[in-house]
C-alpha cells in the first residue's frame, strides 16, 4: 500500500461501534479477519 493516499486505502466498518475505519500497515497480513477499529472496541465486543 505504499504510495497510496489515505483516502484510497481500503476501508471497513467497526463491528463494534459501527464507525468506519481505514487499513493500516499493521493489518497487512491479516486485513481479511480484522473486524474492529481499536483494541478497545474489540474488548467490548459484547455489550
Amino acid at each position: 500500500m505504499r504510495g497510496v493516499k489515505r483516502e484510497n486505502l481500503p476501508q471497513k466498518i467497526c463491528t463494534t461501534c459501527g464507525k468506519p475505519f481505514v487499513w493500516r500497515k499493521k493489518w497487512e497480513k491479516v486485513w481479511e479477519k480484522v473486524k474492529y477499529c481499536s483494541e478497545k472496541c474489540r474488548r467490548n465486543k459484547t455489550q
